[in-house]
């Protein structure tokens, strides 16, 4: 079974900056699409990036484009979800989640399209 857990979540004020990471268990991180979300107060869980198996396809969702980073290092199991010029509304909690690659340069951020999910990370950006 897989499991993912997150964390680097946290307190940061108006246009600072977090990492999250993403930590896979239970099998090899090659073979999963790997996808970040969140979920802000009174909203329906939305897709912000996602990065395909291979690494070389990376989609942001547009009012995150320029200020998120993903990334993934397989050697460590781990996906990283660098995150800069942080405003007030993206205050909300942040899942990982995979799905198991189709194909090896293809994601999405269709939530339903991910069969296993982390535990979530709280993101509070104060202003």
């Amino acid at each position: 079974q897989l499991q993912l857990v997150e964390s680097g979540g946290g307190l940061v004020q108006v246009g600072g900056s977090l990492r999250l990471s993403c930590a896979v268990f239970g099998s090899t991180l090659d073979y999963y699409v790997i996808g970040w979300f969140r979920q802000l107060p009174g909203k329906e869980r939305e897709g912000v990036s996602c990065i395909s198996s291979s690494g070389s396809t990376t989609k942001y969702l547009d009012s995150v484009a320029g200020r998120l980073t993903i990334s993934r290092d397989n050697a460590k199991n781990t996906v990283y979800l660098q995150m800069n010029s942080l405003k007030p509304e993206d205050t909300g909690i942040y899942y990982c989640a995979a799905e198991t690659a189709r194909e090896e340069n293809y994601c999405s951020g269709y939530v339903l399209g991910y069969d296993y999910w982390g535990q979530g990370t709280q993101v509070t950006v104060s202003s």
